[in-house]
């Protein structure tokens, strides 16, 4: 039994040992991405599915979890000290919540998805932006609503329940700032990330 436990002691250290660091320069997404090329791809194919621009989920999830990927929301106390639980059950690099992450799995096949996969997380931020553009009318090139449907939920944002908060509506504000500074700064880059491997060994 006493290896058992080592062995499975082990294997977690390792996979956490393993897991993706989140990127050293996030205010540049063409840093983000030269760091963790992969990313790039993943979201490229999130573009392709949901006709997504890659700057706005990249700048929400910049906001959420500062691109790691298993972020979780603060602790909740009760009597101010005693720690009991948390605050909701949003986990990962998009801090999507138990059922509405359930909602994604469900209506689009993708039964294996993971919170803490990058792949996963930003399809499921395509997939709710998308959403939102066919409930709400919202653009998906406009962050600044497209948060305040994110952080307050379609229903939630159809009663403007955001104009009682004023904190959220400034946190909308930085979101869209962030998604315009990435959009330029991903126009400048994104010749050199779309190059193959191939391309990059012999003349990057």
């Amino acid at each position: 039994m006493t290896i058992l436990r080592t062995a499975i002691l082990s294997i977690l250290i390792f996979i956490t040992g393993c897991a993706t660091p989140p990127p050293k320069n996030p205010d540049n997404i063409c840093a983000i991405f030269r760091e963790h090329r992969s990313w790039y791809f993943d979201a490229k194919d999130m573009r392709d599915r949901w006709g997504v621009p890659i700057h706005v989920p990249m700048a929400m999830m910049y906001q959420e979890s500062s691109f790691k990927a298993n972020a979780l929301p603060p602790k909740k106390y009760v009597l101010g000290f005693i720690p009991w639980g948390r605050v909701s059950s949003a986990y990962g690099y998009s801090q999507a919540k138990t059922l509405t992450w359930r909602d994604y799995k469900k209506e689009t096949g993708r039964s294996g998805a993971d919170r803490n996969d990058f792949d996963d997380a930003i399809d499921f931020m395509g997939w709710f932006i998308s959403k939102t553009h066919k409930i709400n009318k919202v653009s998906k090139w406009d962050a600044h609503n497209q948060y305040l449907n994110y952080h307050e939920g379609w229903g939630g944002y159809k009663r403007k329940s955001y104009n009682k908060k004023a904190w959220l509506v400034k946190v909308s504000a930085i979101v869209n700032k962030r998604s315009k500074q990435y959009s330029s700064q991903l126009k400048s880059c994104e010749d050199e990330l779309n190059r193959s491997w191939l391309w990059r060994l012999f003349f990057g």
